[in-house]
């Protein structure tokens, strides 16, 4: 304990060594390989949800992609008298990275999408992805995580929070043989979620279930 720390230099250089040899997802397929042969997952009831990743690119990086209009806004990135957006801007350190808000009234951040699916029995990370920060990504996120999910002699049901409540995403499990217990949005619209679904008491139990992720993520 009482060495010395290593230079942050060394930290860095192996950070990027750490990212081009995605350790990090070969690390969490090998311990979620564990805890299936020790049988602490469930295989038929999964939580998905999504969280922002924060960026390392600053707002200042934020620039207009014509660097004419860079120019005439002084040089600020288009912070004088424009808005910024997607379509116009991009960020000069991490061109991948996207102006985001989850939610009305909340400050728009320069950021990425993260998303975990859920154990229902122990609360374990199953799966996790990284996407693009858009108003598709959680939905497409869902689909493609429950494409992976290793289902069983059983029906698989996936919860998700009202978010998810949409017509292209149910439909989507449903094709995978997924039953969907997405809570149901009813704010002045109607739910893709039915009776079919809603009826059952494991719906129930799942709306519970899926307040686990919102721990994890919290």
């Amino acid at each position: 304990m009482n060495d010395r720390a290593w230079n942050h230099a060394v930290f860095s250089k192996n950070r990027e060594r750490l990212l081009a040899g995605d350790v990090a997802a070969a690390f969490f397929s090998a311990v979620t390989a564990q805890t299936r042969a020790r049988k602490l997952l469930s295989d038929e009831h999964s939580t998905v949800d999504g969280t922002l990743i924060e960026a390392w690119a600053s707002h200042k990086s934020f620039r207009p992609k014509d660097s004419s209009d860079d120019d005439a806004a002084g040089g600020e990135g288009g912070f004088r008298g424009r808005k910024r957006r997607n379509d116009t801007h991009r960020s000069t350190t991490d061109p991948d990275v996207r102006l985001y808000r989850k939610g009305g009234g909340r400050e728009a951040r320069l950021v990425y999408l993260g998303h975990m699916v859920i154990d229902n029995r122990h609360g374990l990370a199953v799966d996790a992805l990284l996407t693009e920060a858009n108003g598709r990504a959680e939905r497409e996120a869902a689909l493609e995580m429950a494409a992976r999910l290793p289902g069983g002699p059983r029906r698989v049901t996936l919860g998700a929070d009202k978010g998810y409540d949409a017509a292209d995403l149910v439909a989507g499990l449903r094709d995978w043989g997924v039953t969907p217990q997405v809570a149901q949005n009813l704010s002045g619209r109607r739910s893709r979620i039915d009776g079919r679904t809603t009826r059952h008491a494991g719906y129930r139990q799942s709306q519970k279930q899926r307040k686990l992720v919102e721990q994890v993520f919290g």
